[in-house]
């Protein structure tokens, strides 16, 4: 069976619409207990379960409230049990190791399920094994769900016994290998109906695996072997999932065959197919014929994890350690890590060319019966906590608390730390520690000397002359015949020398998709970049460039499963792969400068254009067949060149030609034995760079874009030499090309290349298959022969008579409306009809603009201008017709902050969304309280929208409670993926205040919510945000891209009440030019996959679903509900209706009509007024009524979702579009009459178990009269978000400034749950004695924070982990003393807290604009990372901290002691210590220890105390450069009056 063919798991629908199996997603708790010594027992299995009970709310429920997402537990075999059980069928077993158990899902049809247990057993036979018997596993299904009982599988165990031509338990494990893959391939060849329900969870010899679609507290009660005390094991790993869908797939549960997984692989869709590319290669002296038998190696259509899994599973064959195989697929940031020891660098930098990383955030916990272990992924994305017992018990989780202990028995708390490893070695009997693991497996092999014989870097070699730039006619020919425009100078090119970055924008995008432009588009703008939302974080790459690497590799790869030779194969490195001419020709002629190591083949892309573009095919088809023979005589690196294009030469778009090799090659099996290197005049912007890298190019040379800026020189205002334009220009496409990696959460360029994290729109199936196979598209389009005739036509315009294009290039138009350039759809002219009408109040006006808009008979503009509404056969009257008033409540303005937009935009639009009913929205920069009261005339400027967004800022508790929407914005359409920065100029003492920061301090918003990096934490923060206002809906912001609809079904099963789902078009702010245009995908296709996805999940009717992004017109809204949207945002249209005049320059605080700038002369121009916002939506509601009375509708409900009354338009004259379809977009989901399609039903939250009811009761005093009221309660890892409703209680009566300090005291014992404190109110103190999980003090608003640990705890607190990751996100003010060690991102983008903590890990303090953290103890790496206000200390006492903190936007400052810095403090609440943050430092630093020493009781802390003189100066204190000068330029304006009084003036 070919790997395209496949099985989807047994449960999943078939592809039907949008919604593709293929998108499903899923995160999850994981957990394991290990007996250290091996001492097998029952109490593990107990233990392991109840790990897997208190990790259940990680998991999801879907519609069926028996049916989660699938949970289990895989232990070592319990062979007392089995042994009983099978004498009772008359089998003896062999000893231990001699024998091995399969548990099978089997068919229940019995013809199905006999020609399944025959292939196995058949297999076994043949594979010289034997079979002993085989068990029915006893089960009780009255524990599953009713959707999951039809696919309950016949669960059966097979018993076999080691055969002769196995000497010992290792090469018996391989065989079982060969068993279970062979037995696979019997079963397919048989063409099951249903195949799928196949499955073999575990085949071992050491261990089993059950597992199924239970919930978690189930999996013990369906199982009954699970309760059977003879059931011993010295291990139980255990997982609970978290999918996007609720469709219930028995074989996608958790724990895999060796391991589980809590995190998303990015990268899975190019390690598929590098692991099918290596057929031809891999070899193996340990598996030997056996290898054969294994392919295909990897299920494709499988999950990431089972993918990961399957890999693993291959290369523990192939003689690796577990350790070693781990270490490979999920490598620490070694590239510029200065603190790596140098034999664990060398280590992993040679077996960078042995195998490409498996990318993305994952906890992995590992078995194989012998060993246990954990490891994490390079940046800390995702929490594991574990402890060490005195009774030598290991237990680690994704929590802490999920197996109670008492403290006096836990002597070690830890968390598993980047790119670390914890493993277990059960045969000896002991934890080996991370240090000592891999310098272990480091020192095994000589890898320093053997890079020393192999690695050969370019930079290295001798200089090669590089081809001269051509005269300027033939340069504008070859421009032109690549498709360039004067804005690719103007706006990519210049900009990118100038400012060596990716180019920045404004107002998002209103040009037609490439495939509906009149224009000869580029391949690369069919191609639309995917992005990370929810089930997995972008990554910081300027911030966290330390994890980062553009390092590639050119050549073939080494043999996988070869442990032996690594100093025998040499390999090509560049630094980043933008190869500068010179570097192009030193690969050239490889050959004679290395000993004939590499030979390279340079592979001509171009034909002869006599040809047409019916040549093209046959041109491909020979370019592949060319490729095959170049590698078949020996040529290990391959040159695809367009260079030779010419008047008379075509050349096939180098896109295509790559992605045609690459895959070419991986179908031949050959891909693995040559490196690609792309040669094209056609690559200039950020976009093309990843779509080739995507494609398979391991480098590239973009020689005519070299050339372009060695012409341009003379233009520039800088007197830049050659090289610096180069220089600066490839630095720039490096930058640019880490962003986009970045968003989707991939951190390295080895792993991104091949990746393909791309969809298609406007390009057929059968092109996409055939070339970019794997690449999602689904509108269908464009196929070779129009890609070709767009190419040719092209070329025809570069070297024929057009007199425009004779001595300059085509004006472009893309970026900015132009006079013969692209279709813009704002343009003067609808600008203009728009704002006319909505001043007038002229209906008949806006009628006018509309229909400008709607008209797409000779220019398309949106694929919504191609759909056609079906009318009823007879209309109805207008007057009985919903009415506009209750049609404009389901209107909202978009997410523009005040900062992006003046204070007179943004009240103008709250005001006027108040008085129709409808929602305004904060966007991310916080509100100012005064807006909360209304006005004397009755208006309000309060938004009913509040923003959550990465930054956080402002986000207090009183703003959350004044909302009636909480809009948690995971990506937004103009920059999906990415975060945002509000420069230190547009940061006024207004918006800082708002902002809670510092005037003139730029703030950074992060790309990823750092308490969002998988779909379970997204929960977790819904939970935490309803929490804190029970009475508002929480939403979740998402971008169209395909797969969508999967992240929508998991947002709604994560208890959110709305979901918006934002087109690539809209967009408001400054955002690069590369995300404007060319990330996310249009609202038209992800609305629909959403609605589609939501109604086949059945969790429709729970959430209501908004779009936005490009709506302009009462149509616009029609065909939303028609797709399946509730409600409809706007954002662009009516900032234009407040007098925005589409200029473009938002980003540059120069907007003319004082729209989108802090300026006050320029905010004085201002015109806008509600009446033109209200008259806007008004226009709106009104042409939607008179649509739905053509369409026989009375009222919205009935419109949503019918997408059966959408069509597509016929007899359009445009010569792209006749291979456009529709249908999946207008597929009409199946659903029983009793399954909602719109939003009609509550979601349960849950809160009615919350601790915080009882916590709120007991507080009455305190919330009725302000009375001091003292609480004490235990605490459990189930109690999340203690502290937040109550909090919002006192907010919403008290405001921010809260009650007087500790007015609620509350002393809690045990172990708290995520987000302790979250949103903490002023007024109110909690006191832990225990430890807490991760997001402790999130949203801190006044409250204070102790944590310390239990009195009769042996552990040394300053050497164990008390608090989890990201502490303090957003934490606004308060305090907070932690004895003990925090994890990852403490303190990230606080804005104002007092901490103290003993020592934290990667990422310490970053984004932080305010407060003052302390540290009495050892940090991690890139510490102060985007730091930009407030300062910290750091107790430096092994004096290396300077290498541990990122210097980008901070000094280091020693203390210098002050003569009273032992004096007490004036005041009790350390304002007098915190006034003046740039002086008084020792006296500041005493007061806050004092106080941790005070409240926790920290022997650390009086030991800093007691020795104050000598331990001072090991202190370092850390300043923002930005934050001091702020400080100095504020002191300076407060100092000027008083200097010219004293002088007299």
């Amino acid at each position: 069976m070919s790997q395209e063919d496949w099985p989807s798991p047994a449960g999943l629908p078939q592809k039907q619409g949008l919604y593709d199996p293929a998108n499903e997603h899923d995160n999850c708790g994981l957990g394991f207990i290990a007996d250290i010594k091996n001492r097998k027992s029952h109490d593990i299995v107990r233990q392991g379960i109840e790990i897997l009970v208190n990790l259940d709310h990680r998991g999801a429920i879907g519609a069926d409230p028996l049916c989660g997402d699938g949970a289990g537990i895989l232990t070592q075999i319990p062979d007392a049990l089995f042994r009983e059980e099978l004498e009772k069928q008359g089998v003896t077993l062999p000893s231990v190791g001699n024998y091995a158990v399969g548990m099978t899902f089997l068919p229940r049809g019995p013809r199905e399920m006999n020609v399944c247990v025959e292939a196995i057993e058949r297999t076994v036979d043949i594979e010289g094994q034997k079979v002993l018997g085989w068990r029915d596993v006893p089960v009780d299904n009255k524990w599953l769900g009713e959707t999951v009982k039809p696919m309950e599988p016949m669960i059966r165990q097979i018993f076999i016994g080691r055969g002769s031509n196995c000497p010992d338990i290792d090469s018996f494990e391989r065989k079982l290998y060969v068993i279970r893959k062979q037995a696979h391939h019997l079963v397919w060849d048989d063409d099951l109906e249903d195949i799928a329900q196949f499955y073999m969870p575990s085949m071992s010899a050491r261990t089993i695996c059950y597992k199924g679609m239970m919930l978690a507290p189930n999996v013990d009660k369906y199982f009954l072997d699970l309760g059977d005390k003879r059931y011993e094991t010295a291990l139980a790993l255990v997982h609970q999932r978290f999918s996007t869908n609720t469709f219930p797939s028995w074989a996608l549960a958790q724990p895999f065959r060796y391991l589980c997984h809590n995190g998303e692989i990015n990268t899975v869709r190019g390690n598929i197919n590098w692991m099918a590319a290596r057929r031809h290669s891999m070899q193996s002296e340990l598996l030997g014929e056996d290898l054969e038998k294994l392919w295909p190696l990897i299920g494709d259509g499988a999950s990431d994890t089972a993918t990961f899994d399957n890999a693993l599973e291959l290369l523990l064959a192939g003689g690796y350690s577990m350790a070693h195989a781990m270490m490979m697929m999920i490598p620490e940031a070694w590239d510029g890590n200065s603190l790596m020891d140098d034999r664990q660098r060398a280590f992993y930098e040679y077996h960078a060319a042995v195998m490409e990383p498996w990318d993305g955030p994952a906890a992995i916990a590992f078995t194989d019966g012998k060993q246990i272990g954990a490891t994490l992924d390079r940046n800390g994305l995702r929490p594991a906590r574990y402890i060490v017992t005195a009774d030598d018990k290991l237990v680690l989780g994704s929590e802490v608390g999920v197996l109670p202990i008492a403290e006096k028995d836990i002597v070690e708390k830890w968390r598993l730390q980047p790119g670390k490893m914890l493993l277990l070695d059960l045969e000896k009997g002991r934890i080996v520690d991370d240090e000592e693991l891999k310098n272990t497996l480091a020192g095994a092999k000589p890898y320093q000397n053997w890079l020393d014989t192999t690695q050969i870097r370019i930079e290295d070699l001798p200089e090669e002359v590089a081809a001269m730039p051509p005269d300027r006619q033939t340069l504008l020919d070859k421009q032109q015949a690549f498709g360039y425009t004067q804005e690719d100078i103007k706006f990519f090119l210049s900009p990118m020398v100038i400012d060596a970055q990716d180019p920045i924008g404004s107002m998002g995008r209103d040009i037609p998709p490439a495939v509906l432009s009149g224009k000869p588009k580029m391949l690369y703008d069919y191609f639309h970049q995917n992005f990370a939302q929810v089930t997995n974080p972008p990554i910081d790459p300027i911030r966290e460039e330390s994890v980062m690497s553009l390092i590639s590799l050119i050549g073939p790869r080494p043999n996988l499963l070869d442990l032996e030779t690594g100093g025998t194969h040499k390999r090509l490195e560049v630094h980043q792969p933008i190869l500068l001419n010179n570097d192009l020709e030193k690969i050239r002629h490889i050959e004679n400068l290395l000993d004939s190591a590499f030979k390279t083949f340079t592979a001509d892309i171009c034909y002869q254009v006599a040809n047409g573009p019916e040549g093209m095919e046959a041109a491909l088809e020979n370019l592949c067949a060319r490729a095959t023979r170049a590698v078949n005589q020996g040529h290990n690196i391959l040159i695809l060149s367009d260079r030779s294009v010419n008047a008379d030469r075509v050349a096939i778009p180098a896109l295509l030609a790559t992605a045609a090799v690459h895959h070419h090659l991986i179908r031949e099996g050959l891909r693995t034995e040559v490196g690609l290197v792309v040669e094209t005049g056609e690559a200039r912007k950020v976009h093309d760079f990843c779509l080739l890298a995507g494609y398979g190019a391991e480098a590239i040379n973009p020689y005519l874009a070299l050339d372009s800026l060695t012409v341009l020189r003379h233009e520039l205002k800088d007197d830049l030499s050659v090289d610096e334009i180069h220089t600066r220009y490839v630095k720039a496409v490096g930058k640019g090309i880490l962003k986009v990696m970045s968003k989707m959460g991939i951190s390295t360029y080895q792993s991104y290349c091949g990746a393909q994290i791309f969809d298609a729109v406007g390009l057929s199936s059968t092109f996409v298959e055939a070339y970019f196979t794997k690449t999602a598209t689904m509108i269908e389009g464009l196929g070779l022969a129009e890609i070709a005739k767009e190419t040719v036509r092209r070329h025809a315009g570069a070297f024929g008579p057009d007199p425009v294009l004779a001595n300059a290039l085509d004006v472009g138009g893309e970026y900015a409306f132009r006079l013969r350039g692209e279709e813009h759809i704002w343009n003067p002219t609808t600008v203009g009809a728009l704002q006319h009408s909505v001043r007038s109040g002229n209906y008949n006006g806006f009628k006018v603009f509309t229909n400008k808009v709607n008209n797409q008979d000779e220019k398309l503009k949106n694929l919504r201008g191609l759909f056609r509404l079906k009318r009823a056969g007879v209309p109805l009257p207008l007057e009985a017709v919903e009415p506009a008033s209750e049609i404009v409540k389901r209107f909202a303005t978009g997410a523009m902050s005040f900062g992006s937009i003046s204070w007179e935009a943004h009240t103008n639009l709250a005001i006027a969304m108040n008085r129709l009913g409808g929602k305004s929205n904060t966007g991310e920069g916080g509100e100012e309280a005064t807006r909360y009261a209304i006005m004397e005339n009755g208006d309000s400027m309060r938004s009913a929208i509040k923003q959550v967004a990465s930054g956080r800022f402002g986000v207090t508790t009183e703003y959350l409670v004044n909302s009636d929407d909480i809009q948690i914005k995971m990506a937004q359409g103009a920059k999906p993926g990415e975060g945002g920065q509000l420069p230190g100029h547009k940061v006024d003492e207004w918006i800082a205040r708002v902002r809670y920061s510092t005037p003139g301090v730029g703030l950074i918003s992060p790309p990823p919510h750092h308490d969002i990096y998988s779909i379970e934490d997204l929960a977790q923060l819904i939970h935490d945000l309803k929490n804190a206002n029970p009475r508002a809906r929480i939403s979740v912001k998402l971008v169209s891209e395909v797969g969508v609809g999967t992240v929508a079904a998991g947002v709604s099963k994560a208890k959110a009440d709305h979901v918006t789902i934002s087109g690539n078009d809209g967009g408001t702010g400054a955002s690069p030019l590369t995300s404007i245009m060319n990330a996310g995908s249009f609202w038209e296709i992800g609305l629909a996959e959403t609605h589609q996805t939501l109604v086949l999940n059945q969790l429709r009717g729970r959430i209501a679903v908004q779009v936005d992004g490009g709506l302009r017109t009462g149509r616009d809204v029609v065909i939303g509900a028609l797709l399946g949207a509730d409600e409809f945002g706007f954002a662009t249209a009516a900032l234009i209706s407040s007098g925005c005049i589409m200029m473009r320059k938002c980003h540059l605080n120069t907007c003319p009509v004082g729209v989108a700038t802090q300026n006050a002369e320029l905010r004085k121009r201002f015109t806008g007024q509600p009446e033109h916002v209200i008259n806007f939506f008004t226009f709106i509601a009104e042409e939607v009524r008179e649509i739905m009375a053509e369409l026989g509708f009375r009222n919205m409900n009935d419109m949503i979702g019918r997408m059966d009354r959408l069509d597509t338009r016929e007899a359009i004259n445009h010569w792209k579009t006749h291979g456009l379809d529709f249908s999946k977009l207008f597929a009409k989901p199946q659903a029983n009459a009793d399954v909602a399609v719109y939003n009609c039903e509550e979601q349960d939250h849950g809160l009615k178990t919350a601790l915080d009811n009882k916590l709120i009761e007991q507080a009455a005093p305190a919330l009725e009269n302000k009375t001091p009221v003292t609480i004490e309660t235990p605490v459990r890892n189930v109690n999340r978000s203690v502290g937040t409703m109550l909090s919002g209680e006192v907010a919403r009566q008290f405001g921010h400034a809260g009650l007087a300090d500790d007015t609620i005291h509350i002393k809690m014992k045990g172990t708290a749950g995520q987000s302790y404190g979250a949103w903490l109110a002023r007024g109110v103190t909690l006191e832990l004695e225990g430890d807490a999980n991760d997001y402790v003090g999130k949203g801190l608003s006044g409250g204070r924070i102790v944590v310390y640990p239990a009195a009769d705890s042996p552990i040394i607190p300053e050497k164990n982990i008390i608090i989890g990751n990201t502490v303090l996100y957003g934490a606004i003010s308060g305090e907070t003393y932690f004895r003990g060690v925090a994890g990852e991102r403490f303190a990230v983008r606080n804005s104002g807290a007092v901490a103290v903590v003993e020592g934290v890990g990667d990422h310490g303090c970053e984004y932080m604009t305010g407060g003052c953290v302390v540290v009495i103890g050892p940090t991690g790496r890139n510490f102060a990372a985007g730091m930009s206000g407030g300062i910290a200390y750091i107790l430096d006492e092994a004096g290396d901290f300077n290498r541990r903190c990122n210097l980008a936007q901070v000094e280091l400052e020693p203390i210098q002691s002050e003569d009273d810095s032992d004096s007490k403090p004036e005041s009790h609440d350390l304002s007098d210590v915190m006034s003046d943050m740039l002086r008084g430092d020792a006296r500041r630093l005493r007061a806050v220890i004092e106080r941790h020493a005070h409240y926790t009781g920290s022997t650390k802390a009086q030991r800093i105390l007691d020795n104050w003189a000598k331990t001072l100066p090991n202190f370092i204190k850390i300043i923002p450069v930005d934050y001091r000068r702020a400080i100095h330029e504020m002191e300076a304006v407060i100092e000027e009056p008083q200097t010219l009084a004293a002088a007299g003036e």
